[in-house]
This record gives structure tokens, sequence and C-alpha cells, in this order.
């Protein structure tokens, strides 16, 4: 099947950007399997989030992962079992749950993070410098375009 001349540079970047996020999620696999705790892909991604916006309502939680609101709820009764989520009440509405981080949910993605920044470091190290200024470039616009907080507006940085 060939590919219009139109097509061909979008076809290209995304299965670039295929290639690239499989090598990404390796990055986060090996990093989050190299912490002694028990969490899965989808819920560490739910502790990124309540790192990167603070304490919020399990059904906005649930908007942002795109997910229903009861699988954002039974998302976070593991994480609370787990001691990496906590529950409180909102001062405004005390009917109203919102969801945080714990103290240990914080030193997890504190520790994920640390391990992925120095896999990516020596990855992005072994590239030509020309290519880490385009790629940097590139990446900083694809986050922005997907919605996502810039790392150090949130992370822990070395």
């Amino acid at each position: 099947m060939q590919r219009s001349e139109a097509h061909a540079p979008i076809e290209d970047l995304v299965d670039a950007v295929m290639t690239a996020s499989r090598a990404l999620l390796a990055v986060v696999a090996r990093s989050l399997a190299a912490v002694d705790e028990d969490v899965t892909l989808p819920q560490y991604r739910a502790l990124i989030v309540l790192g990167q916006r603070g304490a919020q309502r399990p059904a906005d939680l649930a908007h942002t992962l795109a997910v229903t609101p009861s699988t954002a709820t039974r998302m976070c009764d593991r994480l609370v079992a787990k001691g990496l989520v906590e529950r409180d009440r909102a001062a405004e509405d005390r009917r109203a749950v919102r969801v945080a981080l714990s103290g240990r949910g914080r030193a997890l993605v504190d520790e994920v993070t640390r391990r992925r920044r120095a896999e990516l470091g020596g990855l992005l190290g072994s590239m030509p410098e020309a290519d880490r200024t385009a790629t940097a470039g590139a990446l900083h616009a694809f986050a922005q375009a997907a919605g996502e907080v810039p790392e150090p507006e949130w992370a822990v940085l070395p």
C-alpha cells in the first residue's frame, strides 16, 4: 500500500513517535520495576497526575486519566490500601472527597523519577549534540500539545 505524498510526512512522524514511545515506556517500566512496590503502570500514571496537579476529586482524576469515575475510584481504593494515596474531605464541602499523594506515594514518584532521569540521561547523552537539541524542541512541543505539565514545574530534580 502506497502512501500519498501529503500523508507520508505525518505517517513517518507517527511511526517515529510510536517507536520512541515504546522505548520511553520501557524506561518507565524498568524504573517502576526497580522500586519495591506493587504498582501497575495505570496506577503509576494516577500517582504522576496527583503529583503534578495536587489533590483532586476522584471524578477529576478520572477525567484526566480518560477512565470512568468508577475505574478511578477503584484505582484510588487500591492506592489508598497500599498507602500511596490519602483521602480527605474538602474544607469547603465536607461531602466532597479528594485524593492526594501520601508521603510514601511522593517518595515512590520521586524515586521512580530519579531512576527515569538517570536512564534517560544516559540514552540522550549518547546522541550527537545536534540531535539532542532537535529532540528537546520536538518533545517540548509534543508534550505541550498533549497538555502535559513541564517537568521542572513539578518533578524532583537531581
